[in-house]
């Protein structure tokens, strides 16, 4: 009977073996042509419960091979112009030279609806459950340039190779079949890989396979590699070896993570700590080697600390290297281990990653601040930001995004996931969840169902339910909220206190939940500014009252008090008990993190530029925190001191967001301003506004609609040599627009209408833009616009401009707005005719249609042209045109206009031709932040 057991356990112990795939690999590398010529054996096995016809391969390299690949239109999204400019030499490509079955005959093959990376084979009879299939391939692959992915060639000649060889996709209930899109990790069932590579000899060989011997040849050596249950087999090859091999417990540690010049024995202290965490945390891991790498690093970074400059040293020696390799070693601990679908279920690794490094940092550095020693300087201390410890950052981050209602769930795929929350903000969520659901609890059953789901699972195919499952058998209360509403749904989360009766000895507290969730919320006593009660509240749907002691006579009642939950809105979460304010107010010099201990108003200098007012320079009154707010004011008064006297504008509006929905944003205020608008002569503007956005609901998509509704209220000082005709009047506007924004393509249209009781016009203005695969630009914009009634033609100051408007509505950021000559009138803010060169009819108080052109020559150098037709009553409309060269330095943002032949004939001939550059210059600071922040939002 012994025995018999003994053979049952062998037969299934052999079956699960056999149903893995082996991939063998032979290949040399040509240094001279950066290729490597590749003879590749698969044993495939059918693990499915039905036949197959084809079997998918990931030809993951063959992806850097098209500009119109996935991996090419994600770079475009994230507008990352390296790939498509790139030179082709610097792509990577395969080229498949033979695919048969291992007994010689070969097999048709294609790339399934034209997705590059992919690759179909197609087999001669059906494979049926549980049988296997030898192939042979024969290929070449061109290692493309490292800096697309920071994998591939570098610029010293050392081959960084992930994703080189080709694997069978997954089979999970069907074919999983993900492009590359440079998201991570491939998805792939473990398998066993040997591999056997000819590179020439000043090449030396670090990989996570384990090195089974190194044969040298006249020319040449051949270096073999071999691993078991594998998902990645990153190899590096470089002509030094940059790489130290490091014993921590049991297993080795091969990594070249820059370490700020820690010393060996330090380095080698830091490692034990960390795999000996992991171990104790998580459990062994089942592979001898570990290979952490800079890259690796760099692609999934500790956003903030990646960001100081190396001189600045905020941290205690080691603490930057220190997290630096935790969480390095943490993410390839974890992916190599836990099989779970990468696009998918990706929150599951992300949830335990970074609560082990928050509990890390708890346990080794307890009392780090976020901003390290800087918080310990005279003036930075006095910011609430120098109070945050450095695990708040993960709540901070994640609530960027919840502020901005870009918040996606957890479980959405990561080729879906803003940028901002693919690097940053969806693993800060996870991660806080858990902690969020450690503190409810109250206990360890978090951290043992962690060990418990790393133990039961690793290595063996898993979903995000099994995990889920664990968290909750070893739970003492009902979490059901933590998957319904905290993972699966970007619900926000929001309590606020309605109610306090005083009783007796005790307090009657109504709690409102401000979200449709069941999410528990924790109630504190405070007094003397210190929580001497708390007690969590669940099941809270809409309102509840709760009764809680008062023996210890609080002052206030707050909810969240600790900030354990990532809230949405904590500024409603006090409520007075014998104090008459809810929270003290609170005066901050410059704009600081939030603090919903207080009522916060923030004061800076700040200051603005025009021709006539000089420089004004004010203090302004806020109370914009970093992250954004439901409610603004800002108030800033300033002093010109060219005007010698004082300017200034202030505002106060309130938004609304709506989850989930295309209306995604409603906001309404009242602007004001007065600056001058020539010498001695000033503006003021007043305007109450209410706007509707509207944003697709695919959050990746650039695609967004806006409407706009408004009223203008200006009033101009008069200049006695020159009297205004209308100083003082008053515009209802309503604008409607679409915009479509892309790298390669740009799209962008508006209607707008304006009424006064002088005129009455509507314009409609389109712009579209497209980049081709040979690198060729196209740009074309279209104006039209008529007057429907106009009773001020006496003068051209609300006529339609052809190539500077007169801007009566003071929307334009205009330097010297007034000027007729000299460099500020050569400002030009390319709108309504937007042409370049002054011609003459200037204006048209009837109609007018424009069209604009331009197309790159040579990179940021554009030849334009303009042609237009200009109405005015009375007159025959006059066609007009001119062209030139453009020099692009930042689109939109800095540029140069220099006109060659216009309907003047050879502007480029004229004396005066300095006079007729026109330029573009962005000051304004939130345009620019723009410029870099497009990417990840």
């Amino acid at each position: 009977m012994k025995n018999l057991s003994l053979f049952l356990i062998l037969f299934i112990f052999s079956g699960w073996l056999s149903a893995q795939n082996v991939i063998n690999v032979k290949a040399r590398l040509i240094d001279s042509t950066h290729t490597l010529q590749i003879d590749q054996d698969i044993t495939f096995v059918n693990t499915e419960e039905r036949e197959l016809v084809s079997i998918y391969l990931n030809d993951w390299n063959n992806a850097f091979s098209s500009k119109t690949s996935a991996l090419a239109k994600r770079f475009a999204e994230d507008y990352a112009r390296r790939f498509h400019f790139a030179k082709d030499r610097e792509r990577g490509y395969t080229t498949i030279n033979t695919v048969e079955k291992k007994s010689g005959s070969s097999l048709e093959w294609d790339r399934p609806g034209n997705v590059v990376d992919l690759l179909r084979i197609k087999l001669e009879e059906p494979l049926a459950p549980g049988d296997s299939i030898d192939l042979h391939l024969n290929y070449e692959v061109k290692v493309p340039d490292d800096k697309f992915t920071r994998y591939g060639r570098d610029g010293e000649g050392n081959y960084k190779l992930r994703y080189w060889y080709m694997v069978p996709a997954p089979l999970d209930n069907g074919w999983k079949l993900y492009s590359h899109q440079d998201l991570g990790l491939q998805y792939l069932r473990p398998h066993k890989v040997n591999i056997s590579i000819d590179v020439p000899t000043e090449f030396y060989a670090a990989s996570s396979l384990d090195l089974l011997r190194t044969i040298t040849n006249q020319g040449y050596k051949t270096i073999i590699f071999s691993g078991e249950d594998r998902v990645d087999s990153k190899i590096y090859l470089t002509k030094s070896f940059i790489f130290e091999s490091l014993k921590a417990n049991s297993t080795q540690v091969i990594t070249n993570i820059e370490d700020e010049d820690i010393q060996l024995d330090v380095k080698n202290t830091l490692l034990d700590r960390t795999v000996g965490f992991l171990n104790k945390r998580l459990g062994d891991y089942p592979h001898k080697n570990i290979f952490v790498t800079q890259e690796d690093y760099l692609n999934s970074p500790i956003y903030g600390l990646n960001q100081l400059p190396s001189f600045i040293r905020p941290f205690p020696d080691g603490f930057q290297y220190d997290l630096k390799l935790f969480k390095t070693i943490t993410n390839n601990y974890l992916q190599n281990t836990i099989l779970l679908d990468p696009r998918t279920e990706k929150w599951v690794t992300d949830a335990i990653m970074v609560s082990l490094m928050m509990d890390y940092v708890d346990e080794y550095y307890p009392k780090m601040k976020l901003i390290g020693n800087l918080s310990k300087i005279i003036g930075v201390r006095w910011f609430h930001a120098a109070d945050l410890e450095f695990n708040d950052q993960y709540q901070f981050l994640y609530m960027n995004m919840a502020r901005m209602n870009l918040d996606q769930p957890l479980i959405t795929s990561q080729d879906s996931l803003v940028k901002f929350n693919k690097n940053i903000a969806n693993a800060y969520k996870a991660g806080v969840g858990i902690k969020y659901l450690e503190e409810f609890l109250g206990d360890e059953s978090v951290k043992e169902s962690i060990s418990e789901f790393y133990s039961e699972y690793k290595l063996k195919p898993v979903t995000d339910d099994d995990f889920v499952g664990v968290l909750q058998k070893n739970a003492e209360k009902d979490i059901s909220w933590f998957y319904e509403d905290y993972v699966s749904t970007n619900k926000k989360i929001d309590f606020k206190i309605t109610n306090i009766e005083r009783l007796e000895d005790s307090l009657e507290v109504t709690i409102k939940n401000l979200s449709d969730t069941e999410m528990p919320v924790s109630l504190y006593g405070l007094k003397d500014g210190e929580a001497v009660y708390k007690e969590w509240v669940e099941n809270v749907r809409n309102t509840k009252t709760v009764k809680i002691p008062n023996t210890d006579n609080f002052e206030r009642l707050a909810l969240n008090y600790e900030q354990e939950i990532p809230e949405f809105n904590q500024r409603n979460n006090y409520e007075g008990v014998t104090k008459l304010l809810d929270k003290p107010f609170q005066f901050r010099f410059f704009q600081d993190v939030e603090d919903p201990r207080y009522n916060q108003v923030f004061f800076m200098p700040e200051f603005e530029y025009n021709l006539y007012d000089g420089v004004a320079i004010g203090p302004k009154l806020y109370n914009k925190t970093v992250l954004s707010k439901t409610f603004n004011f800002s108030i800033s008064p300033k002093y010109g001191f060219n005007s010698k006297t004082f300017v200034g504008s202030a505002s106060f509006y309130n938004s609304h967001q709506f989850e989930n929905k295309e209306l995604n944003l409603i906001y309404y205020g009242i602007g004001g301003s007065r600056f001058s608008y020539g010498y001695n002569l000033f503006y003021e503007k007043f305007t109450p506004f209410l706007v509707f956005s509207f944003r697709n609901s695919y959050l990746r998509s650039n695609e967004r609609q806006r409407l706009s509704i408004r009223n203008i209220n200006v009033s101009r000082d008069q200049n006695p040599l020159d009297p205004l005709l209308v100083p003082d009047y008053n515009v209802f506007n309503v604008n409607y627009s679409y915009s479509n924004p892309n790298f390669l393509k740009h799209l962008t249209a508006s209607v707008d209408y304006q009424l006064s009781d002088k005129f009455s016009k509507i314009s409609v203005t389109g712009e579209y833009r497209k980049l081709f695969t040979n690198n060729r630009q196209i740009n074309l914009r279209f104006f039209a616009g008529t007057f429907l009634y106009n009773d001020v033609r006496s003068n051209d100051y609300f006529s339609f401009a052809l190539d500077r408007p007169t801007d009566y509505l003071f929307d334009y950021n205009y330097y010297g707005r007034s000027q007729g000559s000299g460099l500020f009138s050569q400002q030009i803010i390319v709108a309504e005719g937007g042409f370049k060169s002054q011609l003459q009819p200037e204006y048209a108080n009837e109609w007018i249609t424009t069209m604009n052109a331009s197309t790159n020559i040579w990179k940021w150098i554009y030849a334009y042209g303009d042609v237009g037709i200009v109405k005015n009553r009375g007159d025959n409309g006059e066609l007009l045109y001119d062209s030139g060269i453009r020099l692009s330095l930042v689109q939109d943002y800095f540029e140069l206009f220099f006109p060659v032949y216009s309907s003047l004939g050879w502007e480029i001939d004229e004396p005066d031709y300095d006079q007729r550059i026109r330029f573009i210059v962005a000051l304004d600071l939130n345009t620019l932040i723009r410029l870099f922040t497009r990417r990840w939002y």
